[in-house]
């Protein structure tokens, strides 16, 4: 029988990823289909316009088409926590609730361009493609262009088990889910320069709804030795 709700994606998008950590923190069930954007079908650029994973249907909307489908990772999961209010992963204060949005935001962009762009994409997918891993690009970005990111998470960490208030919400989702990528292309996050994040993202990414993407990714995307 089907679940209600339908998660169109790729393993190995940060941006599933942080869908599928929300809907199993929440115990909702949900049946995936594996689409290749590359290029989009013209049946999910009908769904997703913007061309980009992933893309959630609630089959108790509709069935097919337009109609029920919720396109971008950030909607789906503020759809999620409306449609199943437990475990909160929203602060209900406000101001904590606009720093959990903007952590999220900041993971979806500035980590994102960084890891997706600088090592995932020319190390990780490069060799699933059969092609030579630019393993010089991934060691800039690791040695140089993701410091200054780390230099302000540790900060914004100072002490805390959480980066928002004191439960596990989705600020720390969004940027787990990144930093798992990282780890994918062989990069690693230097314990003596930033303790409190290196603490952080294994704590975090040991959850039972991160283990599980681990274990299952790990399938697609064996850890290589890029000598980074």
């Amino acid at each position: 029988m089907s679940a209600q709700l339908l998660v169109y994606g790729m393993k190995g998008s940060p941006f599933v990823r942080k869908v599928q950590v929300v809907l199993a923190e929440k115990s909702l069930a949900y049946d995936f289909q594996a689409v290749n954007i590359f290029p989009a079908p013209d049946w999910f650029v009908e769904i997703s316009p913007a061309k980009k994973i992933p893309v959630l249907r609630d089959r108790s909307i509709a069935t097919d088409g337009p109609a029920g489908t919720i396109a971008d990772s950030s909607p789906i999961c503020a759809y999620l926590e409306r449609l199943q209010p437990t475990p909160a992963l929203y602060p209900s204060e406000a101001f904590a609730y606009a720093r959990a949005l903007w952590f999220e935001e900041y993971a979806d962009s500035e980590l994102a361009s960084r890891i997706g762009l600088g090592m995932f994409r020319p190390l990780v997918v490069a060799r699933l493609l059969g092609k030579e891993p630019d393993v010089e690009r991934g060691r800039t970005t690791l040695r140089e262009h993701l410091p200054p990111l780390f230099d302000y998470l540790e900060s914004s960490l100072d002490g805390a088990e959480y980066l928002v208030g004191e439960s596990f919400s989705i600020a720390d989702i969004a940027v787990a889910s990144q930093l798992l990528n990282m780890k994918f292309a062989g990069g690693s996050i230097d314990a003596a320069k930033w303790p409190r994040l290196a603490s952080y993202a294994e704590r975090i990414l040991a959850r039972p709804s991160f283990a599980q993407c681990v274990a299952d990714e790990a399938r697609f995307f064996p850890a290589g030795d890029y000598q980074l």
